[in-house]
């Protein structure tokens, strides 16, 4: 659906009052869409699919939508569209280092940079153009920044419009409502992410750890041994089979009526 200029003023009005019974459809709507991906998009694609979706529907003249992301070594890449031909105009940008969407990606780059003239925009000779040519005449791109510790990754949501003159100042405050909105969203994503790693990690580690005691208390009970020597019967199997000494601990406790060790040397 889209929003038109005085549904939009509405809405800006309403944020920071008191006393309003109900927010307005946009404010709902991106109150639904940080409920989304914060709580049911576990991945980076998720995020950036609904963002872009999320354009589409709620910007005005939004033809083709994207996302641009910058790499450690400084390079771009478009990981979602909305049409293959976003990332072709996208790539014009890239290979030529020059357009709202690089600029955007840019960790010192603005918060947004658009141009409703493509074709006659004197900034970007290359892109402009070649933009025109596939019958697109206005863009507008808003910085993402899901990290802001270094190396910083950052990007850009990418809006086109086959529609000359697109993208007024509320189509920008919308812009950049989705790009904050898909900013935090991804660095929460990566943050859980992050966390459910280490927590997987953790539990390994914790199994591993369990297992060898096993594997210990049955060589204990069976050679009449210290603990200490028995985990030193374990490590000298372990280097001698080149096996993981958890892999070889958990084969003797779940079969250890089956399968022995050598006894440990000096």
């Amino acid at each position: 659906m889209s929003v038109g200029e005085e549904e939009w003023a509405r809405e800006r009005a309403w944020f920071g009052r008191d006393g309003e019974p109900e927010p307005g459809p946009l404010a709902r709507q991106f109150a639904d869409l940080t409920r989304t991906l914060l709580d049911v998009t576990p991945t980076v694609a998720g995020v950036l699919k609904l963002v872009v979706g999320a354009a589409i529907a709620l910007i005005p003249d939004a033809h083709l939508v994207s996302v641009t992301l910058r790499d450690t070594d400084g390079t771009f890449h478009t990981p979602v569209e909305t049409d293959p031909v976003a990332e072709r105009l996208d790539q014009v940008q890239y290979d030529h280092g020059e357009g709202p969407c690089v600029e955007s990606a840019r960790p010192d780059g603005p918060a947004v940079g658009w141009s409703r003239d493509l074709g006659r925009d004197p900034r970007w000779p290359a892109f402009g153009p070649a933009a025109a040519r596939h019958g697109y005449h206005s863009v507008l791109a808003t910085a993402l920044l899901p990290d802001a510790r270094a190396p910083r990754l950052s990007g850009a949501l990418n809006i086109y419009s086959r529609t000359p003159g697109a993208f007024d100042t509320a189509a920008i405050d919308t812009a950049l409502l989705l790009a904050t909105h898909a900013s935090l969203a991804l660095a929460h994503t990566e943050a859980v992410a992050s966390a459910e790693l280490e927590s997987a990690h953790l539990r390994r580690a914790l199994d591993s750890r369990d297992v060898i005691g096993q594997a210990k208390g049955i060589l204990m009970q069976r050679r009449g041994i210290t603990a200490d020597e028995a985990f030193d019967v374990l490590r000298r199997a372990s280097q001698d089979l080149n096996v993981k000494l958890a892999d070889l601990a958990t084969t003797l406790a779940s079969r250890h009526a089956e399968v022995d060790l050598p006894a440990s040397e000096g």
